[in-house]
């Protein structure tokens, strides 16, 4: 009888129906960017703001000063004594009552000259020219505070590695579309609590659960797509990286357009809802119901598939089963229970960490040089589309590892030629610069589809979750271990980057090769996969003899 990867060639692989929820859910990839890249806009420096003098609103009030008024008598003293200080973090150590004038409310301390003036540090009374342009303003993220800004994105990259083994353990017993359903669900709640959460505190609960759900629809809409299509179509499992692309250069057009932070936040959580449309649209993946012993269900969806390509299955085509291995709830151990899964994934996990690590690194190094923030963060959006482009005309005709493990070492070479490179010649600093943010781009988009093609169908979306979970770590370790090893020497995070991403290459040279190779369904056609090509040092197709239709 033939195998699933035989049944889905006559069905379609990549047929008009598999076009169709494609499309659909590289949906999520668009407001999942805007997820990941929002701190940018909704934690704007504020550009106007300074600390308000004890009894300043009562005599503001008394006296009926403008907010303008108010702040030359309180900043321009201080300013005037004390060069260095612009009154953002600092203010007099002064008391306005009653009896201050109006004309000139520091005349009572003219035995003192503004530069010999007491001061004391601001904690909680800062005025804002504009108060909710961002949540820096909205919850007094500035000074002694900023730290909690970054805070905030560590937050969320919690809820990015909480959703990765918690979302994905789900999916992998529940099902994918169910998951991916309710992580929609989730998103938007929590998105829209988020845009209206009364103190930062409550603001950071729901920002990480925020993390979890949508984690847990980029996770699940990516395995979903790379299930339902033919071995020689898992390609577009890159494409969705696209519309990831796609949504960072979106993002700032969003922010340039609604002029709050909580306008902001609502526009990039309510798409969500949309999604659940997709109910009725997105079919579960016959991969995993084969799995979990729904056989019937998943030849009514093949007959589905191949109705809305175009094709005809078999009539003789009755009855799905699995191989004899027991499906269980899935473990770490799992993972690492035989010595070539071990090797997979322990070299897949240093890869998303590197990848990310690097990845950000680099974003933030570069940062927004100048000019306009909006037209800036697009353009840094843009130089990762060629890397999508490379991977498109590469990945099919000479197969991941080498484009992979290239990408990695010509980051890590471009990290450090930057970091050697002398400060006179800064175009050719930002140049190299770039060379490293685009093939770092690239190692980080192959992971993907790499991570997916080397697990079985029982423990794909836990091996994806449990080593995308990686990514986050990175994420959240990479503007700490920057900012602390510039503070040392300003090129020294580029010679670890440099480091990480070379040894990264190296070790993806001994993943086997997939193009071409018919997604594994149990861990022994792992075990088969890896061993064809230590022994024969090429690539071999590799059949699925365990699930049959």
């Amino acid at each position: 009888m033939p195998s699933f990867d035989e049944v889905l060639k006559e069905a379609g692989e990549f047929g008009r129906f598999q076009k169709r929820v494609f499309f659909l859910l590289c949906q999520t990839g668009i407001i999942f960017s805007f997820l990941f890249a929002s701190v940018v806009f909704l934690g704007q420096a504020p550009q106007n703001y300074w600390c308000r003098i004890p009894g300043a609103v009562e005599l503001s009030e008394r006296c009926g000063w403008t907010l303008e008024e108010e702040r030359n008598f309180t900043v321009l003293p201080l300013h005037l004594g004390n060069g260095s200080s612009s009154g953002e973090c600092e203010r007099l150590d002064v008391v306005w009552d009653a009896s201050i004038s109006c004309a000139s409310p520091l005349a009572r301390y003219g035995n003192h000259s503004t530069g010999n003036l007491p001061l004391a540090a601001c904690h909680d009374n800062w005025v804002y020219k504009q108060p909710h342009s961002s949540i820096v303003s909205e919850y007094n993220l500035v000074c002694s505070n900023a730290w909690m800004l970054d805070l905030s994105q560590a937050i969320l990259n919690l809820g990015f590695l909480a959703g990765a083994f918690t979302l994905g353990y789900a999916a992998d017993r529940y099902g994918r579309i169910l998951i991916y359903l309710l992580s929609c669900l989730g998103a938007g709640i929590c998105g829209i609590i988020v845009a209206f959460a009364p103190n930062f505190t409550v603001f950071l609960i729901f920002r990480f659960l925020q993390g979890v759900f949508g984690k847990g629809t980029w996770m699940t809409c990516y395995v979903i797509v790379t299930e339902i299509v033919g071995s020689d179509q898992r390609i577009v499992g890159i494409v969705i990286q696209i519309f990831f692309t796609l949504g960072i250069m979106i993002l700032p057009g969003i922010a340039y357009l609604v002029p709050t932070w909580q306008g902001i936040q609502l526009a990039i959580s309510l798409p969500n809802f949309l999604f659940l449309l997709y109910y009725w649209v997105v079919p579960e993946s016959p991969r995993w119901l084969l799995t979990r012993k729904k056989g019937e269900k998943a030849l009514k969806i093949m007959h589905n598939i191949a109705k809305h390509n175009g094709k005809y299955l078999s009539p003789h085509y009755s009855e799905i089963t699995i191989s004899n291995e027991e499906v269980s709830n899935p473990s770490f151990l799992d993972l690492v229970r035989t010595p070539r899964m071990r090797r997979n994934t322990l070299i897949l996990m240093y890869a998303w960490f590197t990848s990310a690590l690097t990845y950000q690194g680099l974003v933030m190094r570069l940062g927004i040089v100048g000019g306009n923030l909006y037209l800036a963060f697009f353009i840094s959006g843009a130089v990762e589309l060629p890397a999508a482009l490379l991977i498109l005309v590469t990945i099919d005709r000479i197969g991941r590892r080498l484009p992979f493990g290239i990408s990695n070492i010509v980051a890590g070479i471009a990290c450090l030629i930057t970091a050697l490179l002398p400060e006179d010649i800064p175009w050719l600093k930002m140049t190299v610069a770039t060379l490293g943010r685009l093939s770092i781009t690239m190692a980080f988009e192959i992971v993907y589809l790499v991570n997916t093609e080397l697990y079985p169908t029982t423990l794909r979306n836990f091996g994806v979750s449990l080593c995308s979970s990686l990514c986050d770590l990175g994420g959240i370790i990479a503007p700490f271990l920057l900012f602390r090893l510039a503070a040392i020497w300003l090129e020294l995070p580029l010679i670890i980057f440099s480091i990480l991403a070379v040894v990264c290459g190296i070790l993806v040279f001994l993943l086997p090769e997939t193009k071409g190779i018919s997604l594994p369904e149990t861990v022994e056609d792992v075990e088969q996969l890896s061993s064809n090509f230590v022994k024969c040092g090429k690539k071999q197709k590799h059949q699925d003899t365990n699930s049959y239709i």
